[in-house]
């Protein structure tokens, strides 16, 4: 499995409007990436948002695997999906692609 991490790292000035987040942008990359193998998307916020410099929001993006991942990001829906960053956030979002490890604690 892979798995895109998307963050938001802000600070007391970002704005970032979580309910259109979570209602709108969320689903948005859910169904222009599910049909590309987007098994799920966590979302986590800071405990403490607004008070310090930081990561404000992280999504977690997992896909069947690698190539599914790079299939949704070149998909023509991707754009719709970019493009819907500047209604709810005037962070730029941060993507780093995960792997599992073998082995170790589960």
């Amino acid at each position: 499995m892979t798995m895109m991490l998307v963050h938001y790292v802000g600070n007391a000035d970002s704005r970032f409007d979580r309910d259109y987040y979570m209602t709108e942008h969320v689903p948005l990359v859910e169904r222009a990436w599910g049909p590309h193998g987007l098994r799920s998307a966590e979302v986590y916020f800071a405990a403490e948002a607004g008070e310090a410099d930081g990561v404000i929001t992280i999504c977690l993006c997992h896909f069947e695997d690698r190539d599914a991942m790079e299939k949704a990001l070149s998909a023509p829906e991707t754009a719709a999906v970019m493009d819907d960053v500047a209604n709810f956030t005037d962070i730029a979002p941060v993507r780093t692609v995960m792997e599992r490890g073998v082995g170790g604690a589960t």
